[in-house]
């Protein structure tokens, strides 16, 4: 569990970090955008060789079930924040933010941490090893995300300590996310693990092509396919 904690404190870490890059010295758009693009890439990876793959492995029917249930909950639970305010959350531009609810926007931000996280702590309990893919990949993607969702509430007129108090919360419920996905999977049987997974895929999947990939290609331009498909070959190595 202990391992867990830290590798999850490693990853959603970069959130913070990217947050205060944001503060300090804004990058040009186009660096974060295809470096959202490369730690997706690595991601989709993660995705289908760490989680679907095993979990269709094991249980073809059970994996389907759980990848769509994941997709189908991601979705939904994002479309209602949405409703209330969240869109535009990792955003650049402080008009997306100004029109966006304050606690939408927090709570949203929290759901696109969840599914990567519990990914993480579920992976190494299944495994016993760190998943080195997805680690690479969300802290690739975390850094600029944060620098880019940053940028847009700051223009909003967010000050720094609410800023840095909305980071730090979701650390935490990634974090947490994480130890819940080590201590389920630990308690789960075979065929109950192997719902989790595909779940997971599902949900993180569908945050991907929601949250992150419209981003990356707004900021980096057409370049930044090529550069998904160097974090997707990455990944895939690292898999």
């Amino acid at each position: 569990m202990l391992e867990t904690v830290l590798w999850a404190l490693v990853t959603a870490g970069s959130l913070l970090l990217g947050a205060v890059i944001a503060l300090v010295a804004r990058p040009g758009t186009r660096l974060i955008g295809l470096t959202i693009a490369f730690g997706a890439g690595a991601l989709i990876a993660a995705v289908a060789y760490e989680l679907v793959l095993e979990a269709y492995e094991t249980n073809l029917g059970l994996a389907g079930s759980g990848f769509a249930l994941g997709a189908l909950s991601f979705y939904v639970g994002d479309w209602l924040i949405d409703r209330f305010g969240g869109h535009g959350r990792k955003s650049m531009s402080g008009e997306h933010q100004l029109a966006g609810a304050a606690p939408a926007i927090v709570l949203g931000t929290i759901l696109d941490g969840i599914p990567e996280s519990f990914v993480l702590g579920a992976s190494i309990q299944a495994e016993g090893v760190v998943p080195v893919a997805v680690v690479v990949g969300v802290f690739a993607s975390n850094v600029p995300e944060a620098l880019s969702a940053t940028s847009g509430l700051r223009e909003a007129g967010w000050s720094t300590g609410r800023l840095m108090g909305m980071w730090s919360a979701v650390v935490a419920v990634s974090v947490l996310a994480a130890a819940v996905g080590w201590w389920s999977f630990d308690a789960m049987s075979t065929d109950g693990g192997t719902l989790a997974f595909g779940f997971a895929g599902g949900a993180l999947l569908v945050m991907l092509a929601d949250t992150l990939m419209p981003e990356a290609f707004e900021l980096g331009g057409r370049e930044a396919g090529l550069l998904t498909a160097l974090g997707f070959a990455v990944g895939f190595v690292l898999s």
